[in-house]
């Protein structure tokens, strides 16, 4: 068996101070985010809805990132012995990434998303209509995967290391569909 990782301090990378450190980083930079948008919305620039778009960019490759990268997580969980240290370093990443990276990042995407098709669209457009359909299918993924997070958690039934490599595509099918009908607007 492998050493934890640790910081440049030493410390376990999975250790309680670790993780507080790490969530008060995450509410610092979701806070800074926060208020950059207040800002921007109190300030009202001429091009607010170019930097409301670029936002929503961030926030959608930072939910994509771990759309893309929890399911790797749990497929290298699902070969851990449940209870060993292994699985409980799966449990302590795949915790972290979902409530420090991944909600966050999903509800910004959709209070922005949202704020843009309104403002900019009307929610006109077969496309739109087709993107947030898209979206919601997404948010299901998501939420598949915050379940399967509280059942690793929980040493739980445990799904298939196969079955998380074909969940693994799911998000990646969605986000090219997302990206054509935003960019091409086919209807």
């Amino acid at each position: 068996m492998s050493t934890p990782e640790r910081d440049e301090s030493g410390t376990r990378q999975t250790d309680a101070p670790a993780g507080r450190k790490s969530r008060v980083r995450a509410f610092v930079a979701l806070s800074v985010l926060v208020a950059v948008i207040v800002g921007l919305i109190v300030w009202q620039p001429a091009d607010l809805i170019l930097w409301i778009k670029a936002l929503h960019v961030v926030a959608v490759i930072s939910w994509m990132a771990g759309l893309l990268y929890m399911p790797r997580l749990f497929i290298y969980h699902t070969d851990a012995e449940p209870g060993s240290q292994t699985s409980e370093t799966f449990k302590v990443m795949e915790q972290r990434l979902m409530k420090v990276i991944m909600r966050p990042a999903m509800m910004i995407t959709w209070t922005l998303g949202l704020y843009l098709a309104w403002s900019v669209y009307g929610f006109q457009g077969g496309w739109l209509h087709a993107k947030i359909l898209a979206v919601i299918l997404l948010t299901g993924v998501h939420v598949h995967y915050a379940d399967a997070v509280g059942r690793f958690s929980r040493d739980g039934a445990r799904r298939t290391a196969r079955y998380w490599r074909l969940m693994n595509e799911v998000p990646t099918v969605l986000m090219i569909v997302i990206v054509i009908l935003v960019i091409v607007k086919p209807f």
